[in-house]
Formats: C-alpha cells, structure tokens, sequence
C-alpha cells in the first residue's frame, strides 16, 4: 500500500485517539498508551498499523469488553456530514482501529457489539469488522442486517450490501456467502432502489462481485431489475454487469440489449506514436464499419483490451470502455482511447510489445500492438 496511506497511523495520531479517550475517561494512562502504540510503527503497512494501536488500546482500557467498548464510544467525533464518502479522504480511517476493536474483542458480546457497529459504522464502515459476525453467527447477523435496510442512516444501510459482498476489498471472505448467495440476495433487493447512491453503488459492487463467480444469475437479476427501470436503477445494472461485460459474458451483454453478434469490420489501426516511452501516453485509434451484409442498425458496446507486458516478460488484460453505438447499415465510426503509461504506486508500466485488441460486443478483433521502451 502506498506510503501516504500507511503514514496516516503516525505518532500525531497516536497521541490524538489516546487523548479522545482520556477526556471521556480520565483514568485512561494515557502516555503509556502512547508510549505503547508508537513502539514499532513505523516498520508496519497501513492495516497492521491500525491492529497495533488497536492492540495497545486493548492491553490499557478496562480488560472487561462492555465496559471499554463504552469508553470507546464515548469517545467517538461527529458522523459522516454527508450521505456521501467521497471527498472525506483518510479521515474516516481515524476509526478503523476502533472497528478492529469490535471484531477482535466483541464476538462474544453479539448484541452489545452489532450496536457498537451501528454507531461506528456512521462514521468510518464497519464493512471489515461485520464478517467476523458474519462468519461466527450467520442467522444473528443476518436478522439485524435485515432490520438496517430500513435505518435512516444511508452509511447504515450500505454496511448492509458491502459488508456482505463476496470478495470485500482488504477483507477475509466468509464462504458461506460466496456459496450460499441467496441467502443475501433478498438484502440486495430491498436497496436496489435506495434514495442514496451510496447505498445504489454498494448493491452495484455486490452484484460485480458476484457476477465474477456466478454470471449466469447476476445476468437473471439484471434482466429481472431491467423491467421498468429508473435511470438510477439502470445506472446500477450497468455498473454491476461491468466485468462480466468486459469478459464478454453473453448473457450479461443481453441483458443490456448488446446481446447480438456483431457484423462489423474493424480497421485501420494507429498508435500515436507507435514507440512510447515509460511515463507517456499513447493515442490507439480504430474505426468500425457495419459489414456488407449488415442490414439493420446494431446496439454495439466497444471496449479496448490492453495487454500490459509484466515485469517477467508475460502480459495481463486491461480492458477500457470505449463507446456504445447505434451503428446504421453501411455507417462507420472512428474511435480511440488515450492509454497512460505513467508510473504509479499501484502499477508501474514494463518495456515491451504490448498488444491490443477490440472487443464488440464481446467478439474480440485484434487490433495490432505498440512498443514501451524503458
């Protein structure tokens, strides 16, 4: 993870969470808690950063839990100002220990913890520390999952879809889930239509998750939620089928209204320029014809695949969103896409051939390929 996210868990914040649970609790030893969790930080990643100072706080509250889990608590700053997240940044992540807290120290205190949750989850997700719930009591957890589809707080009820997606981010799985889905699929129904798109994203996620797994039936309710679909509704189809459209999923692709095989021509490739150097970009650009025999107009969705070469010299597909069209019999487009070859924290680009290819509705056309030089 990127230095600027581990470094977040530093002394200063250290010293900030120790003092927000010393005001509310006076006999808190605070500088021994400080002293505490600094010792060894700097040599831990972001998520073992906050384990560590989760730890500390365990080893100098009150060693019974419904009696620390009251202390912290107490302790906690204002909720979310918004329905949103986006904007908030690392500031939520203060909490991520306290969350930790729950999930290590509070599974045997089902009801005392699920409210802890409750209050917590409305300022940083309690997506992470649920599964332990979730994976220990399964028919507990769902049964109050089902109470917060109806909370009025939108961070509560979005807890509800992502902390039961199959493959959460940073998170253990729970099998259960992953092989049982439609024990969940009912929590995704009731917020298919939630007034926050918060919570509309969240269910969207879940369903991408699931859809990597079991395509055949993300398609089925896709079709199903397509029937008189509001923009919003839509907009959460699309952006669930999402993988299985860059996979080329048929069923997925039909149920966007995709589903017919393409007659079409791809030509006329160029790489602007057709050498790039690490750091820069380069422009691909194509044209799509109806072929001659096409004799209606096509609903096409046109991605580009990228193989980026690996630093052991093998290569792996991304795949970008190009365009939908309309596409009229003997009509031609001319498309493209700007690919960033910048160094990141999360991917460095490697020299070498990288080939490209077409995909229209899920056919796959090769497109020819440009050359990364370090």
């Amino acid at each position: 993870m990127a230095d600027a996210l581990k470094t977040f868990f530093s002394p200063a914040l250290v010293k900030r969470l120790g003092r927000s649970l010393a005001e509310v609790h006076p006999a808190f030893p605070e500088r021994a808690f400080v002293r505490d969790a600094t010792r060894g930080l700097d040599e831990l990643e972001l998520l073992d950063r906050a384990r560590h100072i989760m730890r500390a706080m365990h080893r100098h509250l009150p060693p019974v839990y419904p009696t620390a889990i009251a202390i912290v608590l107490r302790s906690l700053g204002a909720e979310h100002s918004s329905d949103e997240l986006e904007g908030a940044g690392m500031a939520p992540f203060f909490y991520l220990p306290h969350t930790m807290f729950v999930a290590e120290h509070g599974l045997e205190h089902f009801d005392l913890s699920m409210r802890a949750q409750h209050v917590l989850t409305r300022r940083f997700t309690c997506e992470f520390s649920i599964r332990a719930f979730l994976e220990r009591y399964p028919n507990e957890t769902l049964a109050v999952m089902r109470s917060w589809v109806e909370d009025e707080s939108p961070h509560v009820r979005r807890l509800v879809s992502e902390g039961t997606r199959p493959r959460l981010p940073w998170a253990p799985r729970v099998r259960w889930i992953e092989q049982q889905p439609e024990r969940v699929l009912p929590l995704l129904e009731a917020l298919k239509d939630d007034p926050a798109s918060v919570v509309r994203r969240s269910v969207a996620n879940h369903l991408n998750d699931l859809s990597k797994a079991d395509p055949d039936r993300v398609a089925a309710i896709a079709r199903r939620w397509l029937r008189g679909a509001s923009p919003e509704r839509r907009a959460l189809v699309e952006h669930a089928l999402r993988s299985a459209v860059k996979r080329g999923h048929r069923g997925s692709l039909a149920a966007l209204g995709f589903g017919e095989r393409p007659q079409v021509v791809v030509s006329n490739a160029r790489f602007s320029p057709a050498r790039v150097t690490v750091g820069e970009r380069v422009r691909v650009a194509f044209d799509v014809a109806a072929a001659r025999d096409a004799k209606a107009h096509q609903a096409l969705v046109v991605d580009l695949v990228v193989h980026f070469v690996k630093a052991r010299g093998t290569s792996s597909p991304k795949v970008f969103k190009i365009a939908k069209l309309n596409l009229a019999p003997t009509a031609r487009a001319e498309l493209g896409k700007n690919i960033s070859l910048a160094v990141h924290t999360t991917r460095k680009p490697n020299p070498g051939r990288h080939h490209v290819d077409v995909l229209v509705n899920g056919e796959r056309f090769e497109l020819g390929a440009f050359d990364v030089r370090a």
